[in-house]
């Protein structure tokens, strides 16, 4: 992470998960330990480059996280640990998500403007 809290990724290719979700009325004390378990657990992994995430007023968040390749965010979907979390997700903490993943090609980045070294 950058000091601005954005991640630093390198010069594309590389890929990003797009975790787009809308939180349930009910706010089980449980979820801030379990998201927190998934970004560190993540991070462990073989090809995480970085995560960013913002959730509004209204419970619906957006939190990306991005990957040297195609199967290094496999291997991060296989985990039975972040498995789990997906069930425990859809059980009690989200009313509804997405998730799109993309190829970066190209990225640029402020205040310098420049492409991504």
């Amino acid at each position: 992470m950058s000091a601005a809290g954005l991640a630093r990724t390198p010069e594309p290719p590389y890929y990003a998960v797009i975790f787009t979700s809308k939180r349930a009325a009910a706010d089980d004390a449980g979820y801030g330990a379990v998201a927190q378990r998934m970004v560190d657990l993540g991070a462990r992994y073989d090809g995480f480059l970085g995560i960013e995430s913002a959730r509004g007023a209204d419970g619906v968040g957006i939190t990306v996280s991005y990957w040297r390749d195609e199967a290094a965010l496999l291997a991060w979907k296989r985990d039975t640990e972040h498995q789990k979390a997906q069930r425990g997700g859809r059980a009690s903490w989200y009313e509804a998500y997405e998730v799109r993943v993309a190829k970066v090609e190209r990225a640029y980045r402020f205040p310098d403007g420049a492409a991504v070294p």
